[in-house]
């Protein structure tokens, strides 16, 4: 037994080429989400980026809320399936998405396939919505050749830059010319290496009778006085006009580096400082709004529906994947934000614990609120005030 065995078990009914037939969509074409064998993810500085942001990502806490699908919320509370803790699963999950701009998130069931036990992120060759008795059906295919399918109502779908697709996000050709300038600019500074130490020269020789007799000279005189070790270099008394050839490969000055960088940055929302980890904490709470936080509030929303049934989620259950922010302050700030919010009894003592990444105590999710604030609430609730 395999991965994909563990993932969609035998006993899970899949839809047969026979039977499922194209899903149309408003754009009048069967959506297929294809692999692009993650080109990008080979460049060094696009790596660091999408690394960077799927670092943050996995420190993303998931809590699972609600009385409803209790064995999901029991074997779920620490690890989303047995192979991945919490952290390894975000980071793939936000890795795949960057790369893809589309992930796929699948269901694990138990053995009579009733109950939802865990969550795993695929990353298929090839996925296809099709239908099966007229229901939506996501039907992967794998790079072993392997396929199976999963009722798309129970699958969960993220994706960026959705335009032309119902389902799946666009590729990212869009990032093909930065691309092409970065092996570029990698390939100029090779050949200044490999340049650097090659000396070429040029002359004119007197006494040759045909091209074939020159360029016999020319691969002798190669081959006996420029493969040696370093010495001094002698020329026949019949070359003339003897000059060194300087060449000058062509290297991205900083300012169109510079442009490159920001083009990336740009691209992924991830600045420099962010990835090179010395971001100020107001550029990190920048961060967090317009990276980190918008794939915390997706997630949320699809895991939610792969979940629970719009009934279960009527009565608040959900799975919510959070932050603390606060965490992104400057320490003084949020000293001051804890002391604001502890005595007023707006934050436990384990909350104000957990903001400066400290564990938790017994007894401490209690909430305590300063004598002059609770006093003063209680006698303005006896002589029957009011906050207006």
């Amino acid at each position: 037994m395999g991965l994909l065995e563990k993932i969609f078990p035998k006993k899970k009914e899949q839809p047969a080429s026979s039977a499922a037939s194209s899903f149309q969509t408003f754009t009048a074409y069967s959506p297929v989400f294809v692999n692009h064998g993650g080109a990008i993810y080979e460049n060094e500085l696009i790596r660091a980026a999408i690394d960077a942001k799927a670092r943050h990502i996995s420190k993303l806490k998931a809590d699972i809320i609600g009385a409803a699908q209790p064995q999901m919320k029991s074997l779920c509370k620490h690890a989303p399936n047995s192979f991945q803790t919490w952290s390894q699963f975000l980071y793939r999950l936000a890795t795949i998405l960057e790369t893809q701009n589309t992930a796929f998130i699948v269901p694990i069931k138990n053995k009579k396939y009733n109950t939802i036990i865990g969550f795993y992120a695929v990353l298929p060759s090839e996925c296809r919505v099709v239908a099966v008795n007229d229901e939506p059906y996501l039907q992967y295919k794998f790079a072993s050749g392997q396929m199976a399918a999963e009722r798309m109502q129970e699958c969960g779908i993220m994706n960026k830059f959705q335009y032309r697709d119902e389902f799946f996000g666009e590729s990212n050709r869009a990032l093909a010319s930065t691309m092409d300038l970065v092996q570029i600019q990698n390939k100029g500074i090779e050949e200044a290496v490999k340049n650097s130490n090659t000396f070429r020269f040029m002359a004119r020789m007197t006494n040759f009778t045909t091209d074939e007799d020159l360029a016999k000279a020319q691969k002798r005189y190669s081959e006996n006085a420029l493969q040696g070790d370093g010495g001094v270099l002698l020329f026949p008394n019949t070359w003339t006009d003897i000059k060194q050839i300087n060449s000058a490969p062509y290297t991205v000055d900083a300012a169109q580096m510079k442009a490159i960088k920001d083009s990336v940055s740009s691209y992924f929302g991830v600045s420099e400082e962010i990835m090179q980890g010395r971001a100020t904490y107001e550029q990190l709470d920048a961060f967090y709004e317009s990276s980190v936080e918008p794939f915390a509030i997706q997630l949320s929303e699809v895991m939610t529906k792969m979940a629970y049934t719009f009934q279960e989620q009527s009565y608040g259950n959900k799975i919510l994947i959070t932050a603390n922010r606060l965490q992104y302050m400057a320490p003084d700030k949020k000293l001051n934000m804890v002391t604001q919010l502890s005595d007023r009894g707006m934050m436990s003592i384990n909350e104000g614990r957990e903001i400066f990444n400290m564990s938790e105590v017994e007894g401490g999710d209690v909430r305590i609120i300063r004598g002059e604030y609770y006093n003063g609430a209680d006698k303005l609730s006896e002589e029957g005030g009011s906050n207006e």
